[in-house]
């Protein structure tokens, strides 16, 4: 069943409102767009057959007035010939075509205005499917953002990355506790004989750089008192 009844509840349409009373707005926006594309086609092809009348119309209006043309040219035959009668004869004929004229006329303009309501229509409705899109991709956007946000929050809510943090903080604290067990025992450890030595080796070499230093200054003072 068509969410519309006929063209003029699709141009009258409020979409707005018929989208916020929908359960799914998604699939009611979907049976409009279905219905005005289907519509769409439907003009269109109710234009193109009056396109095809009103070529139709116009040429045979145009036999028509050929055919008055040529009762007028018998008509002036016979009165030149002295023949009443038979001019008489094609002045009927020639009103005949003349009246089938105007009948054609007539027709001419209905099919003239059906066109014009017809292109009216089509701007209207091709305006009112351009609405209708521009809605369903709005539908869309929201729904993509709404799922994107439901799953990052289903994410960050997951218990399996709090146990997965949970896991890294205490292996940071392991590898923590085997540094401060590491540090302990290289402060621990009993001092060997290569420690001896180059603790001598190093008490030596800072009393000697201190013996010169004092050579140094001493040797500065003694010169200051001789000048």
């Amino acid at each position: 069943m068509g969410v519309f009844s006929r063209l003029s509840d699709i141009i009258n349409s409020n979409l707005n409102a018929m989208l916020d009373k929908a359960e799914d707005p998604e699939k009611v926006v979907r049976l409009i767009i279905q219905e005005m594309e289907d519509t769409l086609v439907e003009v269109r092809s109710n234009a193109a057959r009056a396109l095809a009348d009103s070529k139709e119309v116009n040429r045979k209006k145009a036999e028509f007035a050929k055919r008055a043309a040529e009762w007028e040219s018998k008509a002036e035959l016979a009165i030149a010939k002295g023949r009443e009668d038979l001019a008489r004869g094609a002045v009927a004929a020639k009103r005949k075509a003349e009246e089938m004229i105007g009948l054609l006329d007539q027709e001419l303009k209905a099919i003239d205005e059906t066109v014009g309501k017809a292109n009216d229509d089509l701007a209207r409705l091709q305006a009112k499917l351009k609405e209708a899109r521009a809605k369903q991709r709005s539908l869309e956007i929201r729904r993509n953002a709404a799922s994107d946000s439901v799953r990052v929050s289903r994410q960050v809510n997951d218990g399996r990355i709090e146990e997965a943090l949970a896991k890294f903080d205490r292996y940071e604290r392991r590898i923590d506790e085997l540094e401060g067990e590491a540090e302990s025992w290289s402060l621990g450890r009993p001092r060997t004989l290569e420690d001896e030595f180059a603790e001598l080796e190093a008490e030596d070499a800072i009393n000697a750089e201190l013996e010169a230093l004092k050579q140094r200054v001493a040797n500065r003072t003694s010169s200051g008192g001789q000048g």
